[in-house]
């Protein structure tokens, strides 16, 4: 007999919902941009891919629903997704808190930077950071964007973790 609680953990429940959190993520930075003036920095641009990455791997598995080796294909991939997204997210908090005279000196921006340099160059270029990456805007409990986008990381690699054992189709 299935309960209301059994329906809420299948994985096509999990995975529908770690997609509507990663569309809010996605729709709440574009508020932030658009409505407060928060413009991102290529950082900020890179979690903004993974977060989509990621709901994008989500919403297909929601809407696949895969038996037991097919699920475990969709969690692996979206702990990767949420590990690489963690990584950059973490390199931006780091950046963050280092003292004004370690912070690098600002860079050119991404769109010229993906013009100018292969790929690989531009994702080493932007790792490295900007001295516009280390500048604190918005906050809420006095966490910075990239510290609650590291937490939401952190909770999403938790869910994708979960999603291994979850026997509830």
């Amino acid at each position: 007999m299935m309960t209301p609680h059994s329906t809420f953990f299948t994985r096509r429940a999990i995975y529908l919902l770690g997609f509507l959190a990663c569309a809010g993520l996605v729709a709440f930075a574009l508020y932030l941009q658009h409505k407060l003036g928060e413009d991102p920095c290529a950082l900020c641009i890179f979690q903004r891919i993974a977060v989509m990455a990621l709901g994008i791997i989500f919403l297909i598995a929601g809407l696949h629903n895969p038996r037991a080796p097919g699920n475990r294909i969709y969690a692996s991939l979206a702990l990767v997704a949420a590990l690489v997204g963690g990584g950059i997210a973490a390199r931006h908090v780091w950046l963050q808190h280092l003292p004004k005279d370690q912070v690098p000196e600002c860079g050119p921006g991404l769109s010229y930077l993906m013009e100018t340099q292969p790929w690989l160059q531009v994702f080493q270029n932007v790792l490295q950071g900007s001295g516009e990456c280390a500048v604190v805007g918005w906050t809420f409990l006095r966490l910075s964007i990239p510290e609650w986008t590291l937490i939401c990381f952190v909770l999403f690699s938790i869910m994708a973790i979960f999603q291994f054992g979850n026997r509830r189709g």
